[in-house]
């Protein structure tokens, strides 16, 4: 028999968020070790991948000042973390490390949430007037899966053997030869840089100045 949710709508959000942390995190534990300052070296900018890493963090960043705004006085201690650096060259074990501790902070301010506080106004660094609390945390996780998803093209563009299990969390039982067994279908990787530029454009939907 499934568990009935007390908060339904929240929990749904808080599974959402630890399926694609862990994803994030079994992602860059694939990364060859020689290949952290790698970079695609598109036309109009790109990034290698110890700053894309740095920059997963600050999406790790974003859920927790989401909660901070939210819970001020009883999450206060979440102002300790903007002391930390995000957005700069990081290699795959601290980023580990790390997400882990944004993870944990942002169980916390899940624990503090109901489905009635989603609808509520808090104020955000770039709506200074507010936007409902689920407005920013979705907009916060649409922010980790675009960025995952760039992990994952860079690793496919560096030769690493991806499935379709290595980005996605199934919803039904696995086994151990799910990466094996389920290859993406129809996946064409193009080296060309006009054609990456034009396919994270057409990906990527930033709710943030910070790509």
């Amino acid at each position: 028999m499934k568990r009935i949710l007390a908060e339904p709508i929240v929990e749904s959000i808080q599974l959402k968020l630890r399926e694609q942390i862990e994803r994030t995190e079994h992602l860059i534990r694939l990364l060859p070790p020689d290949k952290i300052g790698w970079d695609p070296q598109l036309i109009q900018g790109s990034t290698d991948v110890g700053h894309l890493l740095g920059h997963l963090l600050d999406c790790m960043a974003g859920f927790c000042a989401v909660f901070h705004a939210a819970f001020p006085h009883r999450l206060g201690h979440f102002l300790e973390l903007r002391t930390l650096p995000v957005n700069h060259f990081c290699r795959p074990e601290e980023a580990l490390i790390r997400i882990r501790q944004y993870a944990a902070n942002i169980e916390q301010g899940f624990d503090l949430c109901t489905d009635d506080y989603l609808a509520r106004v808090v104020p955000s660094l770039f709506v200074p007037d507010g936007e409902p609390l689920a407005t920013l945390l979705l907009g916060n996780l649409e922010h980790l899966i675009n960025h995952k998803y760039q992990l994952f093209l860079y690793l496919k563009l560096l030769g690493v053997s991806l499935t379709s299990s290595d980005i996605y969390q199934w919803r039904g039982p696995r086994t151990s030869t799910d990466r094996e067994s389920s290859p993406l279908p129809h996946i064409q990787i193009s080296h060309d840089p006009h054609i990456l530029e034009a396919d994270a454009r057409e990906q990527f939907s930033w709710r943030t100045p910070s790509p």
